[in-house]
């Protein structure tokens, strides 16, 4: 992506700063196979402090601690009840069937977020031969197809009660955790007490180039650490990949702030534009969906032309999605505005 283009596509794409990049070029490194790797040690026990779990586990994206903690929880044939729109669900390539044999009992939530009667509801009051047996409730946190929505740490735990109840396992896909945290003020270790496993992702906000930490219970990790050479296998001297997680989670956890409020401001920005209509009202965090039918163009067109003028958003379910993070500044916010009012203004004197 060329160093004009705002990037509004993703925070997965940000750019390492330069402070990262040292930390990276230093990193004391081992075999992280042989669990000798002081650096990728350090951030497992980092990660699994911060979501007050026994132990954690360094992979390379957030989709494989899903992949894994599904594989790990849940036997072929299980039933996992999770919101239909979850990541899990709809932009992970149909893993879990590939890898894990499971069905999906997709619930409707409120911008991801589905009740605990919701979830009561299709756990069968008693075993049968004709059931795929629920063994999982996965939540999102924040939903990314929920504009970037937070789950109440109370319907976390009533979900979690339930759950329980049945005697079912529980995961949390942490992508943006660290969003809800700061947007809520309610720590990692609380929202993640409630579930088997948690992980956190160092991309997209924290601005790593890639990894993610997976954790729960010390025999649960060591499940996992299984599922992981059998996906892939070590990754060697990763040290160099978890200093940068590392520097993330002690230098760019609070500055998640500065996206929510920039998002704020584009959102708002976004409404005064005639043919915009927001989806979701005024973002929670740092995630912006925004309906262009009125302009008379469909979302791919659209940013297709904003694309052309210097703006990357992205198309997603016929919205358009925009998301801050740290590459993005208020400067660039506003010059956004500016161009998809220009893109709005255009298109309408070309008659659509």
């Amino acid at each position: 992506m060329s160093a004009h283009m705002i990037n509004l596509y993703s925070d997965t794409q940000t750019q390492p700063s330069p402070a990262m990049r040292r930390a990276m070029a230093e990193a004391p490194v081992g075999d992280e196979q042989r669990r000798m790797d002081p650096t990728v040690l350090r951030l497992q026990e980092m990660a699994a402090e911060l979501l007050g779990k026994e132990s954690a586990l360094f992979l390379p994206s957030g989709t494989m601690c899903n992949l894994i903690a599904v594989k790990a929880h849940t036997k072929p044939g299980d039933a996992v009840l999770i919101d239909r729109w979850a990541h899990i669900v709809r932009h992970e390539s149909g893993a879990h069937g590939m890898v894990s044999g499971v069905f999906f009992e997709l619930l409707d939530g409120d911008r991801g977020r589905f009740k605990a009667d919701q979830a009561e509801r299709v756990i069968p009051a008693q075993s049968s031969v004709y059931d795929s047996p629920p063994t999982l409730v996965c939540v999102e946190q924040t939903h990314n197809f929920g504009g970037g929505s937070v789950w109440p740490i109370d319907r976390i735990r009533e979900v979690c009660a339930v759950a329980g109840k049945h005697r079912l396992a529980t995961h949390l896909d942490g992508a943006r955790l660290l969003n809800a945290v700061v947007a809520s003020g309610v720590s990692a270790g609380e929202y993640a007490k409630s579930f088997d496993s948690a992980w956190i992702d160092l991309t997209k906000g924290l601005g790593c180039p890639v990894g993610a930490v997976l954790a729960g219970s010390r025999a649960f990790i060591e499940t996992a650490l299984r599922y992981k050479q059998a996906l892939g296998g070590a990754m060697r001297q990763a040290g160099i990949i978890a200093a940068a997680g590392i520097y993330a989670l002690r230098h760019n956890v609070g500055r998640l702030a500065d996206d929510h409020e920039n998002a704020q401001i584009l959102a708002r920005g976004l409404s005064r534009i005639d043919g915009i209509d927001l989806k979701y009202g005024e973002p929670e965090t740092n995630i912006v969906y925004f309906d262009v039918s009125r302009t008379g163009m469909a979302a791919d067109e659209f940013t297709r032309l904003l694309e052309a003028r210097g703006v990357s958003m992205s198309e997603i379910g016929g919205a358009v999605r925009a998301v801050t993070h740290l590459d993005v500044s208020r400067a660039d916010v506003e010059k956004a505005i500016e161009i998809v009012a220009k893109v709005c203004r255009t298109e309408r004197r070309e008659g659509r």
